[in-house]
């Protein structure tokens, strides 16, 4: 595989404060409503450059909010939402740049099944086209040789580019989503817990390409639902009913505050806080 990974985590938490670049991510007081209680309630964050910051929290702590509020995708009904310094752009040429830059793989993927490989894998290109250009790519798909290119660097065979998608196996699947965001170059990476339905070894080779996509000028934020994971993370960040719990390095956090977190949540989000006990993920503290 071309992509590697480096499973040791490093502090970058001030690396854009010290270069003089705006955090890649940052949210301020954000406020986000729900039918009782708030599903994100005065939440602040940082993300800087070449960061790789997992997100826990038992199911409805919000997770998947702010993942959607750091997409661009839900706005907040208070608080303040930058990217690299700027807020959400307001005529539609600036959003659709400002768009591109953000990078989001979800649970199910989100790959169009009528479509080919290439297809789909210049869906990520579409903020920057324009529809014309969008178009034309459905009727002869466009930049064969850049498509090519993407699916060498995850091990994947171009030969594929002409398969539909309902032609591959799940990890072949899961392989294309993220070549997609890799043509898609942007510069914030999401993910809304990616290795909740995979096998084990799905799963950590998933994990491990995008611990390594998240060098500079780009960070990582992914929604984890198993702690035994966060080895290979700079820092964690812990949601309980829309509040922070915590916000600090993988290498401080202890195994205790995570059974804080999931304490009286589902048995299964429970067990995982287990698993996570010392020993069982590298970075913990008895």
């Amino acid at each position: 595989m071309t992509i590697g990974h480096s499973s040791t985590p490093t502090s970058l938490h001030s690396s854009s404060e010290a270069s003089g670049q705006p955090p890649v991510l940052e949210l301020r007081d954000v406020h986000v409503p729900g039918r009782q209680l708030p599903r994100l309630d005065g939440l602040s964050l940082r993300l800087e450059a070449g960061e790789r910051v997992a997100l826990l929290g038992p199911s409805g702590a919000g997770k998947s909010t702010l993942l959607a509020v750091a997409n661009g995708l839900l706005a907040p009904r208070r608080g303040a939402v930058l990217w690299q310094g700027q807020p959400r752009a307001r005529s539609a040429a600036r959003r659709r740049r400002q768009q591109a830059r953000i990078g989001t793989l979800w649970q199910d993927l989100r790959l169009i099944e009528e479509l080919s490989v290439q297809q789909n894998l210049n869906a990520a290109r579409l903020a920057r086209w324009g529809w014309p250009r969008a178009l034309l790519n459905l009727l002869w798909p466009l930049e064969s040789e850049a498509c090519a290119a993407v699916l060498r660097r995850l091990d994947l065979d171009p030969v594929l580019l002409d398969q539909p998608v309902t032609a591959l196996s799940g990890g072949q699947r899961q392989r294309v989503a993220l070549a997609r965001l890799l043509r898609q170059e942007p510069t914030l990476l999401l993910a809304d817990e990616p290795l909740a339905s995979l096998d084990p070894r799905l799963a950590d080779e998933l994990l491990q390409l995008l611990l390594h996509l998240a060098q500079p000028p780009r960070a990582l934020l992914l929604s984890l639902h198993r702690p035994d994971l966060l080895g290979g993370f700079d820092r964690a960040i812990g949601l309980r009913q829309g509040r922070l719990v915590f916000d600090q390095p993988v290498q401080t956090l202890r195994a205790d505050a995570l059974q804080t977190l999931y304490a009286g949540a589902d048995p299964a989000d429970q067990f995982a806080a287990a698993a996570a006990a010392p020993g069982a993920a590298n970075g913990f503290r008895p």
